[in-house]
């Protein structure tokens, strides 16, 4: 099993439009995505929880579960604060949807761990702090449907 660090191949990207109703990007969607991974300084979430179903029964002093419904963990992102431009206070200002896109192995075509989440910016806040670092951001975000995850990275000139 080949070994990496996400540091230098991960992408994390904001996509404003995917016309897929399964959430596939096509390549042009990606192109015109904002590559936001230079600006990180962390993340939380982006993950799919599911809340079991304990189903004891009179045979047994053992609890056994079952599966139950599936819900996004409390998603959100730290970027580094400019001090000159507001793109990140504007193109994701509270109340704007878009999809968060994961390259998680990188952003090249074929590339395998692509995970789409369709968002919903549920806050954008300065993160003041006397201490001995960046000025950041925190961004965060309400999954509003089933992410896709899994995907493929598309190939240019072709669809999903």
């Amino acid at each position: 099993m080949a070994r990496f660090s996400r540091k230098g191949v991960t992408k994390v990207l904001f996509v404003e439009t995917i016309a897929d109703p399964g959430y596939m990007p096509t390549a042009i969607e990606l192109a015109a995505a904002i590559d936001y991974s230079k600006a990180l300084a962390a993340t939380d979430g982006w993950s799919i929880e599911n809340q079991e179903i304990e189903t004891p029964d009179l045979a047994s002093t053992f609890v056994a579960k079952i599966p139950g419904d599936d819900s996004a963990a409390d998603s959100s992102l730290t970027f580094y604060e400019d001090d000159v431009d507001d793109d990140i206070e504007e193109n994701l200002a509270k109340g704007t949807t878009g999809f968060v896109v994961w390259c998680r192995k990188g952003k090249a075509a074929g590339s395998k761990g692509m995970d789409v989440f369709p968002v919903r910016v549920a806050s954008n806040s300065a993160q003041v702090s006397l201490d001995n670092e960046s000025a950041k951001l925190l961004v965060k975000f309400s999954i509003i449907d089933r992410p896709l995850q899994n995907a493929t990275v598309p190939a240019s000139g072709g669809g999903g």
